[in-house]
């Protein structure tokens, strides 16, 4: 969507409150052993307690609150009360809500219940300054696919690259709207950014593959060489002055 008044941009600014607070929440309720299941029903409460809806389960269908992906998964991994969450595990939380008919979607990566630095320490930073460099771009006028070039380039200073069957997308007032929000840049893209304009601006920023699979439950998304992804994911909204973060 493109935001045409005030109360259009306080709903952004509502729903993405909420599914921050959400997202980091769960980073500090997440205890070793605990099942992914069990984490995503501490989110179904938090949505309860806000007053919104999971996105993904109302808009789709999907088998759970939050997609909650570890190590070799990308993304859209499933909530199970038989997979634990282990010290060390790569760990990706996916938060998309709608409150008040408004939406809003946010990711992390980070290293599950540890205080080590380590090489995905560095694959999770990689990916946040990616993501945040791409949204230096988001700015009325610009051409989308500067937001891609952007990320692309982060990873690639860091040592690393992209995911390139994954992106991000418009959203407002629905989960997934247009356009189409690259890890790359693709240089036939000519679309201008508008003002007003609702993105959700994410990174995939991989160790190795830049490709991603289905699985056959039909939704998690795998390396097929067991290389790991991290993602980091924000809602803003595209101004003259630059980006409004809607899920600080």
């Amino acid at each position: 969507m493109s935001i045409s008044n005030d109360e259009e941009l306080s709903g952004i600014l509502k729903a993405g409150k909420m599914v921050a607070r959400i997202r980091d929440a769960m980073r500090n309720f997440l205890k070793p052993g605990m099942t992914t299941f069990e984490l995503d029903d501490f989110a179904r409460k938090q949505f309860a307690i806000f007053g919104g809806v999971s996105a993904p389960k109302q808009d789709y269908n999907y088998p759970g609150y939050t997609c909650i992906s570890l190590n070799d998964e990308a993304a859209h991994g499933l909530p199970s009360k038989d997979r634990k969450v282990n010290s060390g595990d790569l760990i990706n939380i996916d938060v998309s809500g709608q409150l008040d008919g408004f939406y809003a979607d946010t990711g992390i990566s980070f290293v599950a219940c540890s205080t080590e630095t380590n090489k995905w320490t560095h694959l999770c930073d990689a990916a946040k300054k990616s993501t945040l460099a791409g949204i230096k771009q988001a700015r009325t006028g610009n051409l989308l696919r500067y937001i891609g070039r952007s990320i692309h380039e982060t990873a690639k200073n860091e040592g690393y690259t992209v995911i390139k069957n994954l992106a991000g997308h418009g959203t407002g007032r629905k989960l997934h709207e247009a356009p189409e929000v690259l890890n790359f840049e693709n240089k036939r893209e000519k679309k201008i950014l508008n003002e007003g304009l609702v993105l959700a601006i994410e990174s995939f920023v991989s160790n190795g593959s830049e490709y991603v699979y289905e699985e056959r439950d039909g939704w998690t998304l795998k390396t097929p060489d067991g290389s790991r992804v991290a993602q980091f994911e924000h809602t803003v909204v595209v101004t003259k002055k630059g980006a409004i973060i809607a899920t600080v």
